[in-house]
């Protein structure tokens, strides 16, 4: 279902994402129970935050506590979100399942078809041994951060500035915010378009070209720019 880093529970702040650290252990979680729950949408906001693995699964990573679905003890974080009201959400990226319960209609019953982790730690650590790093310097240094692609091979890269791990933070809270969804690889992007444009103008036509996809409306691009522009100058 997903990978967590340095730990084996279900611990969704620690999902394995585009990036492992050279000194990381890796931990698999697999398939467990499948569960069907009905949902009441009393209220507009179900308290839940989206994200994925990358591979065509949506998992639960946060539950806001006293909203609609904390009082659901079915439901829980780590849970892979497999249909909606029948429609299957197999392939679908994380903000793909966020905006389709977010158009669900209030007052309304809706169905979800769920997949928990298996609750037995079985598997998996891997480490590289004890052999030598390779002579690259940046592999010798404990800094580096090896990158995953979709396309291409994998990359050694220098762990980001201050800066820019501040300002992830703050975008990635803010598609929290916005969107229900929590996706650092997204925000890292933001941020490395962002963090050379001159006005919010510039910010939202370079988020057009290369995430146009996301339809992001113009008071997140607004409130994007603003948290860049904190980090930049230490305004944490």
């Amino acid at each position: 279902m997903f990978c967590t880093l340095n730990t084996h529970k279900v611990d969704m702040d620690k999902l394995l994402g585009g990036q492992i650290g050279l000194e990381d252990f890796i931990f698999a979680h697999v398939k467990g129970q499948r569960k069907e729950v009905e949902v009441f949408k009393s209220e507009e906001a179900l308290g839940l935050t989206i994200t994925d693995n990358g591979a065509g699964y949506a998992f639960i990573k946060r539950i806001k506590e006293g909203s609609v679905i904390d009082h659901i003890q079915l439901i829980s974080v780590g849970d892979m979100i497999e249909a909606i009201n029948g429609q299957s959400l197999l392939g679908c990226r994380h903000y793909e399942v966020a905006r389709l319960l977010k158009e669900l209609p209030r007052g309304r019953t809706f169905t979800l078809k769920l997949t928990e982790p298996r609750k037995a730690f079985d598997m998996i650590s891997v480490r590289s041994g004890g052999g030598r790093l390779g002579s690259g310097p940046q592999l010798g240094t404990g800094r580096g951060t090896l990158r995953l692609r979709s396309r291409g091979p994998a990359t050694v890269e220098d762990l980001p500035s201050a800066f820019e791990e501040k300002a992830i933070e703050k975008v990635d809270d803010l598609l929290e915010s916005y969107m229900g969804i929590r996706d650092t690889e997204l925000a890292a992007t933001m941020v490395e378009l962002g963090k050379d444009k001159r006005n919010p103008d510039e910010l939202a036509e370079a988020l057009d070209e290369r995430l146009g996809d996301f339809a992001f409306p113009d008071e997140f691009v607004f409130d994007v720019w603003g948290a860049i522009g904190d980090a930049k100058v230490g305004r944490y």
